[in-house]
């Protein structure tokens, strides 16, 4: 099993105003960001990289989260998902567990709570939390 510090993560789509905060929050943690800003390229990275997590917004130009999860669901080893929102609130929360997702990240970021969230989900990661229907075992951390 990877340990948590090699942690490789996507982010997908644009994150114009949070982009900065994720890469430095990363660079400090001595995690792996890799950016993709279309589905295309975002697939593209999933088949060439062994990545735990992928970070992407709720409301995306050509970007739906739910179309991202079943991407992820094609992979041999699924990344957990997290989305982020503007206006996350208790309803999207619960659509993306519900869904399969990890977790949902409020916008604007802060910087603990990516690295708590993106942490949390990197622990989860992996075929020992994979469920018999094959869905990914989700422990929230976000209410």
């Amino acid at each position: 099993m990877q340990r948590e510090d090699s942690l490789c993560a996507l982010l997908l789509g644009e994150y114009d105003d949070g982009r900065l905060l994720i890469r430095e929050v990363f660079r400090a943690a001595g995690w792996r960001l890799l950016e993709a800003e279309g589905r295309k390229e975002g697939i593209e990275s999933l088949n060439q990289n062994c990545i735990h997590v992928v970070i992407t917004r709720s409301q995306s130009p050509g970007l739906e989260w739910k179309r991202v999860l079943q991407d992820l669901r094609r992979q041999q080893e699924p990344p957990q998902l997290i989305v982020t929102s503007r206006s996350a609130d208790e309803h999207l929360w619960s659509e993306v567990l519900n869904c399969g997702g990890y977790d949902v990240l409020p916008e604007p970021f802060r910087r603990d709570e990516i690295e708590r969230v993106v942490a949390a989900a990197r622990r989860h990661y992996g075929p020992q939390y994979a469920r018999a229907s094959g869905g990914p075992v989700r422990h929230p951390s976000v209410a």
